[in-house]
């Protein structure tokens, strides 16, 4: 090991994880698009209560597909190729289905497009998290969400600005995804190879290149040192490798985490912007407008998230959210169901978002990221985030379903629930991640 001093090139390490983070940005376009296009495209398919859950589910039905695989390429090939990919597939997606002529097409096309997400959201945290330092790791992490964000909150003012267009500005919705996934695409053309996957795959003099691009030679000794010495020590990696007893605690958390995100309940805030305040006597213009508020306070909310996740840490921002969502969520489930004026109910709405935004919403990623092994982290990432989508497409699946039978306001009572339970597990069972290497946390995970 050197007995060099480490130093770092911030200035390159934000590059690459800025470009790689642009992944984030189609995530948070195609989970505002929805929400935007909803009341055109209820008229123009005739949607019933379940028709429209399913469509707007259908994207993690391919999100889940997308997640299975970018694991099997980031294991085989690498975490560029998968970015690649991921951008393509997003890119031709949005252009075709922006001509869909009837249902069925249509989901088909968001299936697809939610291969490429499923890619983008997989590939992207776990790439920011092997190319930074330990000391700005969850905040690199975090610019996944912070361009999420960015993307949700562009997507809601583009929305807003296309619904006086006339009944096919849906349309015009949906194809202007093609626009940030070239860019997304071009950016990705410049990013180096995972230094992580470049020494598992046997090219260390690689690795050391980007290694020595990121940080100084004393940092590159080091690192991969560190990297070797986890690769040796681990177990041949398998198929069911991940239920090892050595790292089935993490990939438990990992799947429990990424659930609980979803069950939470936030993503029927996002996607049924127009639904909840419809309820409350809303018309579409005030529905779009509450969408762009939600794009403000979230997007303020992730940055004072990324100030934070390397100073106060993951576990309390985890265990901040949680609660507070639970709390905030029955207040907002009693003023729907008293029908209070909508300005009161999009006080609690935003307070809803900006809990998420600096606690959920981004630490589930960076937990993801960072709690596996180096051997097994793109099959772990996979589990994880399958189940991220799975939660996801039964969560906005069966909202109109339970909003038509017990209320708009019945279905936050049981996600108030799901948050204290999340609150319980984050307490008893998430260790403190913040300031160690990835390599620290594996030898800490299989020490315990």
């Amino acid at each position: 090991m050197s007995n060099q001093p480490k130093q770092y090139n911030n200035t390159y390490i934000f590059g690459l994880s800025f470009i790689s983070a642009l992944g984030g940005y189609l995530f948070g376009f195609d989970f505002a698009v929805i929400s935007g296009a909803l009341p055109f495209l209820r008229k123009q398919f005739e949607l019933s209560a379940a028709g429209e859950g399913f469509l707007t589910g259908s994207l993690a039905l391919g999100c889940i597909v997308g997640c299975i695989i970018a694991g099997r390429i980031a294991e085989r090939y690498g975490r560029r190729p998968g970015l690649m990919l991921a951008a393509l597939v997003f890119a031709v997606s949005s252009i075709v289905i922006a001509f869909s002529g009837n249902l069925t097409f249509f989901i088909i096309l968001r299936f697809i497009a939610g291969i490429g997400v499923g890619m983008a959201s997989m590939l992207c945290p776990m790439y920011i998290a092997e190319i930074s330092p330990a000391n700005v790791r969850g905040r690199n992490v975090a610019i996944n969400q912070l361009t999420v964000v960015i993307g949700i909150l562009i997507t809601n003012l583009t929305n807003y600005l296309l619904a006086d267009s006339g009944s096919e500005a849906w349309r015009w919705m949906f194809g202007l995804g093609t626009v940030p996934a070239v860019i997304f695409l071009l950016g990705v053309l410049w990013l180096p190879e995972s230094p992580r996957w470049l020494v598992k795959s046997g090219q260390d003099e690689k690795a050391r290149k980007v290694l020595e691009k990121i940080g100084s030679t004393g940092f590159a000794d080091e690192t991969l040192s560190a990297i070797e010495r986890s690769l040796n020590t681990s177990k041949t990696s398998t198929k069911m490798s991940v239920w090892d007893k050595s790292v089935r605690g993490a990939v438990v958390i990992g799947i429990t985490l990424a659930v609980f995100q979803q069950f939470c309940g936030i993503n029927v805030v996002f996607n049924y912007t127009s639904t909840i305040f419809e309820s409350v006597g809303s018309n579409l213009n005030q529905q779009l407008f509450e969408t762009i508020s939600i794009g403000i306070v979230n997007l303020l909310f992730t940055l004072l998230a990324m100030w934070q996740v390397d100073k106060l840490g993951r576990r309390p921002l985890m265990m901040i959210g949680s609660l507070g969502l639970s709390i905030v969520y029955i207040i907002l489930a009693v003023m729907l169901q008293q029908h209070f004026p909508a300005k009161l109910v999009s006080i609690f709405v935003l307070l809803a978002i900006s809990t998420y935004a600096i606690s959920l919403a981004p630490v589930t990623w960076v937990l993801i990221a960072e709690i596996f092994p180096n051997k097994i982290r793109s099959e772990a990432s996979t589990v994880a985030i399958v189940s991220l989508w799975g939660a996801y497409f039964i969560l906005v699946f069966t909202f109109p379903v339970l909003a038509k039978a017990l209320g708009t306001f019945g279905p936050f009572y049981l996600y108030a629930a799901i948050c204290l339970a999340g609150f319980i597990f984050v307490k008893t069972k998430v260790r403190e991640t913040k300031g160690q290497t990835l390599e620290e946390l594996e030898e800490n995970l299989i020490r315990h």
